[in-house]
């Protein structure tokens, strides 16, 4: 049976561009794309013509990088590809609950905000989860954990398309894994996402079979292949 809910997960950042996050976008024609400082992410519509890469191209600047994400669309061939990343996107089934409590407060995890970002910037540099810049916490909710004060764990919410919430920049130091730190983070945020009335969903490496793993434990279940790939504009 197809889930006609999930459609929107086929473009997701048009989707998150074109709706929740209208307030976080820059747009030229029917090219899109997340302010600096925001995301990388751009998007352009269903079936692009060459307008289309063209307004794209200006939007962004020449030189600059396009992280496509995971359109299908190929652009012009004066567009350099930068990179190409195989990856699956995993979807949390039906409007229930992970299976232990939310518990936020029992189990350390705490909300991050602006005061927290560089503390979240250092995270990021050291433990790679993905794209992370200094605005990007304004994308939804971010969760974290610490340990004698310091930040050693986080996770946040990122894409928004309809009726959906991305968990994005799931990330434990080095010396704090093992604890159960990322099950918790994502745990209290797909509670959060399903008492608002959405569904979680986010994406992963096929070769990050750790995280594959943790997030089938938790419930999510694989949805499509998916390629990320990011191009230079001419």
């Amino acid at each position: 049976m197809v889930d006609r809910d999930a459609l929107a997960l086929d473009d997701p950042v048009g989707g998150s561009l074109s709706g929740h996050h209208t307030r976080l976008a820059r747009r030229l024609g029917r090219a899109a794309a997340y302010l600096p400082g925001v995301a990388t992410f751009a998007s352009v519509p269903a079936a692009p013509d060459a307008a289309d890469w063209g307004d794209l191209a200006g939007l962004l600047g020449p030189g600059e990088l396009a992280d496509m994400f995971s359109c299908p669309h190929t652009p012009p061939p004066d567009w350099e590809p930068v990179f190409r990343l195989e990856g699956r996107q995993m979807v949390w089934p039906g409007s229930g609950r992970p299976g232990h409590p939310r518990a936020d407060t029992a189990t350390g995890v705490i909300e991050l905000g602006a005061d927290d970002v560089p503390e979240m910037l250092d995270l990021v540099a050291r433990t790679q989860p993905g794209p992370f810049r200094p605005r990007t916490h304004e994308l939804g909710t971010y969760l974290g954990i610490r340990d004698n004060g310091t930040l050693v764990a986080m996770a946040g919410e990122r894409l928004r398309p309809p009726g959906w919430a991305e968990i994005s920049a799931v990330c434990t130091a080095p010396e704090a894994r093992g604890r159960g730190h990322a099950a918790r983070l994502v745990g209290a945020l797909v509670a959060r996402i399903v008492a608002r009335g959405e569904r979680p969903f986010l994406h992963v490496a096929e070769t990050n079979t750790g995280a594959i793993a943790l997030y089938e434990r938790l419930g999510f279940r694989a949805r499509r292949h998916v390629t990320f790939r990011g191009f230079r504009t001419p």
